[in-house]
């Protein structure tokens, strides 16, 4: 287990680092990062009791009758913000949500995964998750432009020398800093397209990674006069950016990854096909927080890698979950990759899911499919059918229906936050089902 680190040494260490604000985040039922910025003298009193603020403007959270809350700042995730000049130099502290009455704010999607990992720790599992957050680079847009313009012209796994790598350099030295442990970066599949690979962590640590990720790619891209997007499909008919991600269950006392087998023909364990199977069982209702923008669902149709068959199996990338080969010395990396999810979602909410949806599985001992090996994008709709293969829903409102009928879903989010996702959710594919677009007008305009 990590050490905890207490309140004296975070005041210590930000007096160390010459830090002159700190700012108190937490992310709203979208993702969107919010922040209060207090001078760093008042951080004592802040770690000691909180800082009040007006929880029914935040998406999500309360109603205006209801609105006081406070922020309650984690000491474990401090961290200097690389980007901000030493005169105006800043840290970062994720908070958690409060009621006035002390208890934890039920719709906080932090408190929603804390929730799903103590679900998980009470029947003696340890989460660890390592998720691959694409993004794509791009130009300041020109005389008012639409599609925006990609910053470089590579490919997959290309070796540039251009501001491309050196912006990719920087984020990762800026990663480093905020205490992200990078393991790998390269050059994704479509122009302007880019994966920096950070090591895998518990549940938590690791969400608190991905806001912070996503964060820090903008930032130093910003610096370059860049734009970073993790927008699951920014241009028509090339590659989106997908959030594929690692999975395990750990022997909470032992520390023994509880998915190898070497028994086993995949290397995986009873307990990891139950996991797998319940997150199979529960992906069409699930889809809608993994995937949970219009946008996400224009990335995931044939052909670009993007999985929306269910189905499992090794070597077969057309799969929803993947289970990554085998080898001698690396038993504790024995993992299933769920390859669906987008970077548009809110982690903590998303690895609640997931992770429900796995226990349940387990608890329920779900029966597993047989594995998919062949290129599930090339089969007919008789050979889906005589397999059982099932799809993905097609659009943001195909998957909120099947959400609608989730009670495991309901449980893993909480009343409250299923049903303000729900509506949130409601109200943007209606605003997109109305728009009028310029595929409509290039091609109804003049023909009727």
């Amino acid at each position: 287990m990590k050490k905890e680190i207490d309140n004296d040494s975070i005041v210590r260490k930000a007096k160390e680092d010459n830090v002159l604000f700190i700012l108190l985040q937490f992310t709203d039922i979208n993702g969107a990062i919010k922040s209060v910025t207090i001078p760093a003298h008042k951080l004592p009193e802040v770690l000691d009791k909180g800082i009040w603020f007006d929880g029914s403007s935040i998406d999500g959270f309360t109603r205006i009758c209801e609105s006081d809350m406070y922020l309650k700042p984690d000491p474990n995730t401090y961290a200097v913000l690389p980007w901000e000049p030493k005169d105006k130099a800043a840290a970062r502290l994720f908070c958690d949500v409060y009621m006035p009455d002390g208890k934890p704010f039920e719709g906080d999607p932090r408190y929603i995964l804390k929730r799903a990992i103590k679900e998980a720790e009470d029947l003696g599992y340890l989460c660890n998750l390592g998720p691959e957050l694409e993004f794509f680079l791009f130009k300041p847009r020109e005389n008012h432009q639409i599609e925006p313009t990609p910053h470089d012209v590579g490919g997959y796994f290309d070796f540039t020398r251009d501001q491309a790598s050196s912006v990719r350099c920087d984020i990762i030295i800026a990663l480093e800093k905020m205490g992200l442990e990078i393991e790998m970066s390269h050059h994704e599949v479509a122009e302007g397209q880019h994966e920096i690979d950070f090591k895998y962590s518990d549940a938590l640590q690791t969400a608190d990674n991905a806001v912070t990720f996503k964060q820090t790619v903008k930032s130093i891209a910003h610096q370059h006069g860049l734009y970073a997007t993790f927008m699951p499909k920014p241009i028509f008919g090339t590659n989106g950016s997908g959030m594929h991600v690692h999975q395990s269950l750990f022997d909470i006392k032992t520390g023994t990854n509880l998915f190898y087998d070497p028994d086993d023909d995949f290397k995986i364990s009873k307990l990891a096909k139950r996991y797998i199977s319940g997150q199979l069982q529960h992906i069409k209702p699930m889809i809608s927080v993994l995937a949970p923008t219009v946008n996400s669902y224009k990335r995931l149709v044939p052909g670009y890698e993007s999985p929306v068959y269910i189905c499992w199996g090794q070597k077969n990338r057309s799969a929803l979950i993947r289970i990554p080969r085998y080898s001698a010395g690396r038993e504790q990396a024995t993992r299933a990759e769920l390859r669906c999810p987008d970077p548009s979602n809110n982690p903590y909410m998303a690895f609640a899911a997931m992770i429900m949806a796995g226990l349940d599985g387990i608890k329920n001992e779900y029966p597993l499919p047989k594995p998919v090996e062949e290129n599930v994008y090339e089969f007919d709709a008789p050979q889906l059918s005589n397999r059982n293969i099932e799809s993905l829903p097609g659009s943001l409102n195909e998957a909120l229906q099947e959400l609608k009928k989730s009670d495991l879903m309901k449980s893993a989010l909480g009343p409250h936050s299923f049903e303000i996702f729900i509506k949130a959710k409601e109200i943007e594919w209606n605003e997109y089902r109305i728009q009028v677009s310029d595929w409509e007008h290039k091609k109804y305009f003049e023909t009727t």
